[in-house]
This record gives structure tokens, sequence and C-alpha cells, in this order.
């Protein structure tokens, strides 16, 4: 992917999340001399297959499976510094070099035990189905300017008195909730000093890291999480997250000028599928939905909650490809769609008898739609063992060109399986 006019690749999710992107950023990551988280937090659950290893990464980049390569965890991203060491120390046990090769920015925000606190109490929390770790708190903290940033933790006084403003407010969050519970500023400020020394170690203004090292001519990666459905400004709201998922956030959520970024590459899977509230056009009855949930393992990675499935939204990816201006795509789960006799793709939307073909702003447009199919005759063989697209039986190379032309973007990499090998690129 890494041609000669192309140093910087950001890879975003096309729907609703869950798509595949770590899975994607490890692959790519082989050629890559830096990966980049750029948004969301310890929310995201990127799984990554190597041989029969399963490894899932909340905050560190899928490319630190990759001995040499550089990740580092730009300022657009909420950390949960617990969690994160976590992580960390789970990689070391499994034989992961992490040392001098994991950077995180003094600019991001730090997740805090009253967040979690106040999102796990909060009915709007629930309604919309967050994680409950405490992104949107923290995120709102953020825009209210009362966060707490990592370089904060260089000024204890500072520090004292960010730590007892964001409590307070939390506190009175949850009294107005009705809840019974409070968050208690010296446990926080006492978690955050035992913390602190490990943080601040691999502390770095990674905007500067960045652009040093894609003027030396660099390959770096930017990855983020959740899916561009999911957009705070271009997802399906309120049913998004807190922060800008889309090609248009990697630049800020890195601190590097947006023209440094050379192409944009999005990830989908052959169906669609979310989770927690929302709406999905293409969402199948119960039946089909239970069988393709488990035909594709489709449980979160972070949560373990069952994902909503449904056909293939040409409309949902065709609006993605815009508003990110990608320039490829990557399919992923092929191969789940193998047993099935025919398989639907979404054209468009039928709403009060009249065809809508691009997505709308307002979700109340979506209610009563009709989704428009082509069906498509199954192939009904395995496509795991495939590693070149002619590979490919030629009812499924059939359905991805019609979603290519669908979607007015050409499919770069089609996966069919868990294992890096699976993964075909098209040339």
């Amino acid at each position: 992917m890494f041609a000669s006019k192309t140093r910087t690749l950001v890879v975003v999710g096309a729907q609703w999340g869950d798509e595949g992107k770590g899975k994607l950023v490890d692959v790519l990551a082989e050629r890559a001399d830096w990966v980049v988280r750029y948004q969301g937090g310890a929310n995201a659950g990127h799984t990554v297959h190597i041989g029969d290893k399963q490894t899932v990464l909340h905050q560190i980049p899928s490319g630190i499976l990759h001995p040499g390569v550089r990740c580092a965890i730009g300022n657009g991203v909420v950390l949960d510094p617990e969690t994160l060491f976590d992580e960390v120390d789970e990689l070391v046990k499994d034989g992961v070099d992490v040392n001098g090769r994991l950077y995180v920015s003094d600019r991001a925000h730090l997740v805090m035990p009253y967040h979690k606190l106040v999102d796990k109490e909060s009915a709007a929390s629930k309604a919309i189905g967050t994680t409950g770790r405490g992104i949107g708190p923290c995120y709102e903290d953020k825009v209210a300017r009362r966060g707490v940033r990592v370089l904060d933790l260089r000024h204890p006084e500072r520090l004292k008195g960010l730590v007892e403003r964001g409590t307070a407010h939390a506190n009175q969050l949850l009294a107005g909730f009705g809840s019974t519970k409070r968050a208690d500023a010296a446990f926080t400020l006492q978690a955050l000093n035992a913390l602190a020394p490990r943080l601040l170690a691999i502390t770095e203004d990674v905007g500067l890291a960045v652009h040093r090292a894609v003027k030396a001519g660099a390959n770096v990666l930017l990855e983020g999480a959740q899916g561009s459905l999911l957009d705070i400004d271009h997802g399906t709201y309120p049913f998004v997250t807190s922060s800008s998922t889309t090609a248009g956030g990697a630049a800020i959520g890195v601190g590097i000028g947006p023209r440094t970024i050379d192409e944009a590459l999005g990830v989908v899977k052959a169906y669609t599928t979310r989770v927690g509230s929302g709406p999905l056009p293409t969402e199948f009855d119960d039946l089909m939905g239970e069988k393709v949930r488990k035909l594709g393992n489709e449980y979160g990675a972070t949560t373990g909650r069952p994902r909503r499935c449904g056909w293939f939204d040409a409309v949902v990816v065709r609006y993605a490809v815009r508003v990110n201006g990608l320039s490829s795509l990557a399919v992923t789960k092929l191969d789940v769609l193998d047993t099935l006799d025919q398989v639907g793709l979404c054209t468009g939307y039928e709403v009060g008898g009249e065809m809508l073909e691009d997505f709308p702003g307002d979700i109340a447009d979506l209610e009563g739609l009709k989704p428009r199919y082509e069906w498509f005759e199954g192939w009904q063989t395995s496509t795991a063992g495939a590693r070149k697209l002619s590979d490919l039986p030629a009812k499924a190379r059939k359905y991805l060109d019609r979603v290519e032309a669908l979607v007015e973007c050409p499919i770069r990499y089609v996966s069919v399986g868990t294992r890096r090998d699976q993964i075909l690129e098209v040339t």
C-alpha cells in the first residue's frame, strides 16, 4: 500500500465500527515505520490473530505486534492510563518488546475514575448503548476545558486543582441522576500519582515526532477507532461516539497538517453490523441475524455484546466514501457469507414512495424506510483458502464487483479469514 507517492495512510471504518480495522493495520504495519491512534479510547477493541494466538488491543495501536515499528497514541485519544498498562503488561508477558516503541501524546486527555462512574450511572449513556468506560464524560470535560491532560502530571498542584474541580462536577451530575454514589478526589489523585512515573516516561510531543518522521521519509499509518457512521458530526446522531472518527479527524487527532495525509483506506464488512441502539436500515430478522452472528462471531471485543447484523448497505458506504475522501476499500469477512444460498445488497431506500440514494443527515428520515435490494446467488463454497482474487468463486467476484460499482470506490483488499495470510491484495 505504501507506494512511492504514499507515505502517510489513514485507515478508517466505513460503517458502524467493528469492520476489522485492527487486522488491516496489523498487516499494513509490516511496511510501516510508525502506527498512530488518533481518536477514541479504551472503548475500541481491535482483534488480531497470529497463528492460534488472539490479541485484543484497546488503546495500543495494532502495529505494536511488529518488531521495530514505533507506535503512538495521539492527542485526540482519551487515555485510560490504568488499562493502558494492563495492555502493556499483557503484551510483555506474551513476549512483545514494547520498550522504546510506545509513545503517548502529552496533550492526550486522561479518563478518570469519576468519568467511568458518571458514564455507568447516566441514563443517557445507557440509552445510546455506551461501553461505560468513561469516554463520553472525558470528552465532555475536554470540551468544557476542565479536562486533565498527560502533561498535567508534571505539575502536582495544577493536577490537584483540576482533579478536585472534575470530581466536584462529577458528583454534581451523580446527584442529579439520583445516584447515591460519589467520586473521591483523593482516591483519583492517589491512583494518578502511582501511575505518573511510568506514564511520563513514555510521554512525547507526538505531533512533532510524526511530523519529523514524515519529513525524513517514514511510512506512517494513522489508525482510528469505531466507524464513520459513529462520527460525532457525520454519524447517526445522537447514536454516535464522542469524537471525529472520519479521515478528517486524523490530522487533528495526531497533530499534523491535512496535506500530510496521502491516502485514506476504508474498511467494510461484506455485510453490516452495529452495536447498541440507533438505525440499521438493512437489519436482519431475528432468525437470520442469529445465523450470521454465529457465523461471523459477532460479539464485541471490548464488551462481549452481540452485534446487530444486516445486509451490506451501499448507501451507507457510498456516504462514507464521500465524507472520508476514501481512495480505496478493504472488504473483510467475505467468508462469513460462504454458506448462504443468496446474498442481499442494498442499493437505495424507499421512503414515502420516493427513492433515496444518499444517506440523510436526519435519522428521522430513516423511519419507515424500505431498503431496495439486489439479490445475488450464493457461492456456497469456502473462500478461506483463496490467496488471490482469481481464487475466489466467480459468484463471489460478481458480488464484489457490484459493491465496488455502487460505492464508487475501488476494492484494494479482501479478507477471507482471521489470519494475516487470509488477506488478498487486489492488484
